[in-house]
C-alpha cells in the first residue's frame, strides 16, 4: 500500500513563526509531541515540519517524523528520517535506538545489533538497549546471549519487570520451568498495583507444566477474571483438570472454548477423550470425527478406535488401530490395544 508523505505546513503559520521568534520551536515540538502521543499523526506531522522549516535539519522534528512514519506502517520512510537524523548527529540515542527497531521490524537483526552495540558502547548501562537485545536474541531462538543480556539488564535493576519477564520466556523455552517460575513470580511481586493478563496465564502453564495443578487453577482463574473466554486461560483450566482426573469440570472448559472456537481440533479431540473416559461414547464418537473431518489427526483417529474397542466393535476397532499404527508404526501403545482387541475379539468369537 502506498504511504503519505507529510506535506508541508501553509506559509501563513510559517510567517507567524517567524514573528514569534525561537521559542515557537520549543513550542511547537512539544505541540507535535503531544499530538503524537494521542495518535493525532497528521497534524503531529504537520507540526513537526513547521519545525523543520523554521530550523532544518532540527533533530526533534526528524527523530518525530520517522515516529509517525513508524506508527503509520511506513518502515522505509520512517528509516530515511533516522538516518537524517544521524547525518546530524551520529551519537542522538533516539535515533539509534528507532533506526535498531525499525531494522529489526524488517528482519535486519544483524543491522539492529550493531547499532544497539554502538549504544552500549555509549553507556552499557542503558536498560532500554539491553532489553531489546535480549528481546531480539530470545525471538531469534539464540537463549544463550538473550539469558546474558537480561541478566546485565537485572544487575542493574533487580526488579526490572520486563527483564524478569522476558528472562522467564527464556527459561520456559528451554523447560526450565522452575526458574522461568521465579522470574514471573518476582515480576507478578514487583507489580503488585496491577495484574498482567499474559503473566498470570504464564505462571498458571508453568504450574501446569511441573503437574502443580491446583496452584496452576488459581493463576487461571485470576486470567479469567480478567478477561472473560480469554483462550489461554481455559485452555489451562481445562488442561489443569484433566490432571487432576476431574474429567466432568475439565469437559466444562473444553466447551467453553469450542462454544467460540468451534473448529479447534486439538481441543475437539481433548473434549473428546474427556467425554469417552466419562463413558458418554456416542457424544465422544462424534467430537472425534469432527475432528478428522478438520483435517487428519492422530489421537482423533487413535480415540475413534478406543471408542470401538469399549462398544466391543473389535473389527472397526482393529481397522482404525492399523491405520493408527501406519502412520506410527513403532508406537508401543498401539502395538498392545491391536494385540487386546485381537484376543477380545477371538473371545467374543466375532468381529464385529
Amino acid at each position: 500500500m502506498h504511504k503519505s508523505t507529510p506535506t508541508r505546513p501553509a506559509a501563513t503559520d510559517l510567517q507567524f513563526a517567524a514573528l514569534n521568534g525561537g521559542n515557537l520551536l520549543t513550542q511547537l515540538t512539544q505541540k507535535a509531541n503531544h499530538l503524537l502521543k494521542q495518535g493525532a499523526l497528521q497534524a503531529a506531522e504537520h507540526s513537526y515540519l513547521e519545525v523543520l522549516e523554521l530550523e532544518p535539519g532540527n533533530i526533534y522534528a526528524l527523530v518525530g517524523l520517522a515516529r509517525a512514519a513508524r506508527l503509520r506502517g511506513d518502515l522505509a520512510g520512517a528509516e530515511q528520517f533516522y538516518q537524517q537524523s544521524l547525518a546530524k548527529a551520529p551519537y542522538n540515542r533516539f535515533a539509534m535506538i528507532g533506526l535498531a527497531d525499525c531494522y529489526l521490524a524488517d528482519g535486519h537483526l544483524s543491522k539492529a545489533l550493531a547499532l544497539w552495540k554502538k549504544c552500549l558502547s555509549l553507556d552499557d548501562k542503558d536498560l532500554a538497549v539491553l532489553t531489546r537485545m535480549a528481546d531480539a536474541y530470545r525471538k531469534a531462538k539464540r537463549f544463550e546471549p538473550a539469558r546474558q543480556m537480561y541478566d546485565r539488564a537485572l544487575a542493574l535493576d533487580a526488579h526490572h519487570v520486563y527483564a524478569l519477564i522476558g528472562l522467564g520466556y527464556v527459561y520456559y523455552a528451554t523447560k526450565d520451568y522452575q526458574n522461568a517460575l521465579i522470574c514471573w513470580n518476582a515480576a507478578h511481586t514487583a507489580q503488585p498495583a496491577r495484574s498482567d493478563l499474559r503473566l498470570l496465564t504464564n505462571l498458571g502453564n508453568c504450574y501446569r507444566k511441573l503437574n502443580q495443578f491446583e496452584a496452576a487453577i488459581a493463576y487461571f482463574e485470576q486470567a479469567l477474571a480478567l478477561e472473560d473466554g480469554n483462550f489461554y486461560a481455559l485452555f489451562g483450566l481445562a488442561d489443569s483438570y484433566r490432571g487432576l482426573h476431574q474429567l466432568d469440570q475439565s469437559l466444562i472448559h473444553w466447551d467453553a472454548i469450542l462454544t467460540r472456537q468451534p473448529a479447534n481440533k486439538i481441543v475437539l479431540t481433548r473434549a473428546a477423550d474427556a467425554l469417552r473416559q466419562l463413558g458418554r461414547l456416542d457424544q465422544a464418537q462424534a467430537r472425534y470425527q469432527q475432528a478428522l473431518d478438520i483435517e487428519f489427526d492422530f489421537f482423533a483417529l487413535l480415540g475413534l478406535a478406543l471408542v470401538a474397542k469399549l462398544q466391543g466393535r473389535y473389527g472397526p476397532a482393529l481397522r482404525l488401530l492399523t491405520q493408527v499404527q501406519e502412520q506410527e508404526p513403532d508406537n508401543l501403545r498401539v502395538q498392545r490395544l491391536i494385540a487386546e482387541c485381537q484376543r477380545q475379539a477371538a473371545g467374543a468369537g466375532n468381529g464385529r
